[in-house]
C-alpha cells in the first residue's frame, strides 16, 4: 500500500542567463490550470521578462515495498486486471522501469512485484514470463519484457508527464543515446579488466549532455534517456572511484551537475540502493574475473 501524493516538479529556464540580477530570491510562485504562472522575486529594481517555465509532475510515493518473493512464496493474483510490474529491487534493468512507473505517478496503477533472482519462484517462469528475467510487465492479459522496450511503452500506454519529447530533433538525439548504450557499457565492462579507464567512454556522455541547453538532461528535461543511464551510471561511479581511483565526473561539469540533478528526483532517488552495497556487488561479479 503507498501513501501517495502528487506533486510538481518546476524547472526554470531563463534566456539570456544575466536577465535576473544576482542573488534573485524568488518570494512566491502559483499556478492554476485556467491562468498562467504568475511569479515575483524580491531585490529587482527592473521589470524583468518572465522566464520559460516547464512543469513536470511526479508521484511523491512514501510506497512501503514489498518483500522479494522467493521460491517458497505463493505467487500474485496473475491476469487478474491489475498492472504489475515484475522487478528485481538489485536489477539496474529493472530500475529503469520502475522509475518511469514512479514518475509517471503510477504507484496506484502498476503493482510493484519483486522477485529474488538468487531463489527464483518456478512459478515465475511456467505461469508469468517464460524468459524467466525482470523486467516484465503483466497489462493487459499480456505479459512483455525487456527494459527499453517496457520504458517507452510505460510512457505510451499509462497516464501522467510524458517522458519523450515532441521536439524531431530531440527525439532523434533520444534514439541515438538508446543506440549509444550498449558499446557505451560493454566499453565501462572492459576497462574493469585494464589498468586504466579510457577517458573517451565518458567524454561521450559529457558531450552528449552538452547537445541542449535549455536544461541539465540529456534532452534539456528529464526523459526516458535519463532513465536508461541512471542505474547504470549509479553503479559504476562508486566501483571506478574504489577499484581505478577514477571519478568519472572530474573535469566532465555536464556530469556532474547531471548526477547531481538526478540525485533531485525522488521518482528515481527512491529506487537506488546503497553505494556501498553496490560497490560490493560489482567486486563479487566483476574483480574475479579480472
Amino acid at each position: 500500500m503507498a501513501a501517495l501524493s502528487i506533486g510538481y516538479q518546476i524547472h526554470f529556464h531563463f534566456n539570456p542567463p544575466n536577465l535576473l540580477p544576482l542573488p534573485t530570491k524568488f518570494s512566491s510562485l502559483s499556478f492554476t490550470a485556467k491562468h498562467p504562472l504568475r511569479w515575483h522575486h524580491i531585490g529587482c529594481p527592473k521589470i524583468c521578462a518572465p522566464p520559460a517555465v516547464s512543469v513536470m509532475a511526479f508521484g511523491s510515493s512514501r510506497e512501503v515495498l514489498p518483500p522479494a518473493l522467493d521460491s517458497s512464496s505463493e505467487p500474485p493474483a496473475i491476469f487478474d486486471g491489475t498492472p504489475k510490474l515484475y522487478i528485481s529491487y538489485t536489477c539496474p534493468y529493472a530500475q529503469r522501469t520502475w522509475i518511469a512507473r514512479n514518475y509517471k505517478g503510477l504507484q496506484e496503477k502498476i503493482k510493484l512485484v519483486p522477485i529474488d533472482l538468487k531463489n527464483r519462484p518456478d512459478w515465475y517462469k511456467e505461469k508469468v514470463y517464460p524468459a524467466n528475467k525482470v523486467p516484465s510487465l503483466e497489462h493487459n492479459n499480456e505479459v512483455k519484457g525487456e527494459s527499453m522496450d517496457l520504458i517507452r511503452y510505460i510512457n505510451s500506454n499509462f497516464e501522467g508527464p510524458s517522458l519523450f519529447p515532441d521536439d524531431p530533433s530531440k527525439r532523434e538525439f533520444a534514439e541515438e543515446m538508446f543506440s549509444h548504450f550498449d558499446s557505451f557499457y560493454k566499453a565501462v565492462i572492459s576497462s574493469f579488466k585494464e589498468d586504466t579507464v579510457n577517458d573517451a567512454t565518458f567524454d561521450s556522455i559529457e558531450t552528449a549532455l552538452s547537445k541542449f541547453v535549455d536544461g541539465p538532461f540529456f534532452l534539456g528535461t528529464f526523459s526516458l534517456v535519463d532513465i536508461a543511464y541512471a542505474p547504470f551510471i549509479e553503479r559504476f561511479q562508486p566501483f571506478l572511484l574504489d577499484v581505478k581511483n577514477f571519478d568519472i565526473a572530474t573535469g566532465r561539469s555536464k556530469l556532474a551537475a547531471w548526477i547531481e540533478e538526478m540525485n533531485q528526483i525522488e521518482a528515481y532517488t527512491v529506487t537506488k540502493r546503497d553505494p556501498k552495497e553496490l560497490l560490493e556487488s560489482y567486486k563479487k561479479r566483476f574483480l574475479s574475473q579480472v
